[in-house]
């Protein structure tokens, strides 16, 4: 992958964590501690959309270190 696509992925995916932040109020840094700790979210509408969040920074973590290789 080249850098200008990993940077275009980088930026997509950051939109969809502003989404996120913006609909639950956290930031996806402390969302991202507390699900990798087992915290459950207050209400079961939420699972799906957590296991996405999740999914989604955790590919952003790893687009970012490609960016740094």
């Amino acid at each position: 992958m080249i850098l200008k696509e990993i940077l275009a992925d980088i930026h997509a995916f950051e939109e969809e964590l502003l989404a996120f932040e913006r609909k639950f109020g956290v930031r996806s840094e402390t969302f991202y501690a507390a699900y990798a700790a087992g915290e459950e979210p207050e209400n079961e509408d939420w699972v799906l959309d957590f296991g996405e969040w999740a999914s989604v920074y955790r590919t952003w973590l790893a687009r970012q270190a490609e960016r740094s290789i």
